[in-house]
């Protein structure tokens, strides 16, 4: 079986960009597809990066989920924080092996290097699942990199990967670069080959098939390829004709082409800077309402927002709304997100907000220090954050052991002048299904925190009556 293994997410290139929330929807179709492995961005120091890292790994439900790691143990430590919740990890180790990378771009001479990824894929290898990554291979000294490839596999990793980063082989030199390899490093045959080509000739659709030819097991592709071998034309090519030389594929080709035109329409579509948690519908979709529309056009307007509501919560909704409606001309989608979370599946509250303490400033990270209860007992978490209301969500998720997918973030005035209420509203997604809740308050970040742990009980709520 080969694996195919998708890296749209990991490209970049001008005017290319996801939200975090599209990079979610990419790794759910993509892991509906079929794909074998998933790549993703590596964390850049951000708490942001490891909330993405931990959404993604909860989201993919068959997919190997893989995250590079840099050459040192924070970083390592780190990405497995973010990624230990998938249910197929994967920690890859990227290092190259030419010598004008290594020593003129990386700064590291051959040994150097060679200690680096033993020491690296080792640590890597006692976490997950390993793969090791020579960039640049084909450029490389033939002696170093089977030295590489074999201090690799000495050390864990259980698929090597060798890139054509020029891109500049045909597919019959890439054919025999491979079947060299097998030559030269024997243990080779116990791991998985995967191969990846730079499309700089053109050529990395057909470089990859005849690496497959020559015995590699996984190829790099991408769904919205840039300078990759294409996802749809691989796998076409492995279904049509891959019997022929032993060669077949898990992909759904079926739902191909659907699938791919959702993620280029995903990857092509035109963004402003707005939030990173982008809702599934804005202002510019056209939902406004009127106390004219009967609850099935409500609750039809309901569903594009993303929510999947009992019969109970539709009747409580729509009485909800029309109470709203008739003091308004219209009802847009932000006002029916906050009727929906104020409405919808009113529960038990299991978690109780006792206090909060933050700290903030531009000389200092922001600290929240939340106090919870749950049946009459106090738990108590601590967390620092890129913003004081970063840092509270994270010490709720410390204090429950429980983190979600945060779908969404909206933050209203409610009133006007200097003592305004302000209002939001958060949405988590649980196992597919998304749960709103709704705060109020002078201070915006005690609403946010009101917020976060209405929509929490709800997940509690139902998690414990299934």
């Amino acid at each position: 079986m080969i694996r195919i293994s998708d890296m749209t997410m990991k490209q970049t290139a001008e005017g290319f960009s996801l939200s975090f929330r599209e990079k979610i929807e990419l790794a759910k179709l993509l892991d509906k597809l079929g794909t074998n492995v998933i790549e993703v961005e590596g964390l850049h120091g951000s708490r942001t990066d490891a909330l993405r890292i931990k959404s993604i790994a909860m989201a993919v439900s068959d997919s190997i989920v893989c995250a590079p790691v840099e050459m040192n143990e924070q970083s390592i430590s780190q990405t497995w924080d973010a990624l230990q919740q998938a249910k197929h990890p994967r920690l890859q180790v990227c290092a190259p092996v030419s010598a004008v990378q290594m020593e003129y771009l990386f700064h590291k001479k051959p040994d150097a290097m060679l200690k680096a990824i033993a020491e690296t894929v080792e640590a890597c290898a006692k976490l997950a699942d390993t793969e090791f990554v020579a960039q640049d291979a084909t450029r490389s000294e033939a002696a170093f990199l089977y030295q590489a490839i074999k201090t690799a596999i000495a050390a864990g990793a259980k698929t090597v990967t060798v890139l054509d980063s020029a891109g500049t082989m045909m597919p019959e030199e890439y054919s025999a670069f491979i079947t060299g390899l097998y030559e030269g490093v024997p243990s080779l045959k116990t791991v998985t080959l995967a191969v990846g080509c730079a499309n700089t000739l053109s050529m990395a659709d057909s470089c990859v098939i005849a690496a497959v030819k020559a015995g590699a097991e996984e190829v790099k592709t991408a769904a919205y390829a840039f300078d990759c071998a294409s996802l749809t034309n691989v796998a076409r090519i492995l279904a049509a004709k891959g019997s022929d030389f032993g060669a077949q594929i898990g992909v759904d080709v079926a739902r191909l082409s659907r699938t791919v035109e959702q993620i280029q329409r995903l990857c092509r579509a035109e963004r402003g800077k707005a939030s990173a948690f982008i809702s599934g519908a804005n202002e510019d979709d056209g939902i406004y309402l009127t106390a004219h529309d009967d609850c099935d056009a409500v609750c039809a307007a309901v569903e594009k927002l993303g929510y999947d509501l009992s019969q109970e919560d539709r009747v409580k909704v729509y009485d909800a709304f029309m109470q709203f409606a008739e003091k308004r001309d219209k009802v847009g989608i932000r006002e029916l997100d906050a009727i929906v979370a104020s409405a919808a599946m009113q529960v038990p509250s299991t978690y109780k907000l006792e206090n909060y303490v933050i700290t903030s400033g531009s000389a200092i990270s922001a600290t929240a220090h939340m106090k919870l209860t749950k049946d009459g007992v106090v738990m108590e978490g601590v967390y620092l954050g890129d913003g004081p209301i970063d840092a509270a969500f994270a010490a709720i998720e410390q204090i429950t052991g429980r983190h979600y997918e945060l779908d969404d973030f909206q933050i209203q005035s409610v009133t006007e002048g200097r003592e305004a209420m302000g209002q939001t509203i958060v949405r988590l997604r649980s196992s597919g299904k998304l749960y709103s809740g709704r705060g109020t308050s002078t201070d915006i970040v005690g609403a946010s925190i009101q917020a976060y742990i209405s929509a929490l009980n709800k997940i509690v709520y139902e998690e414990e009556e299934a």
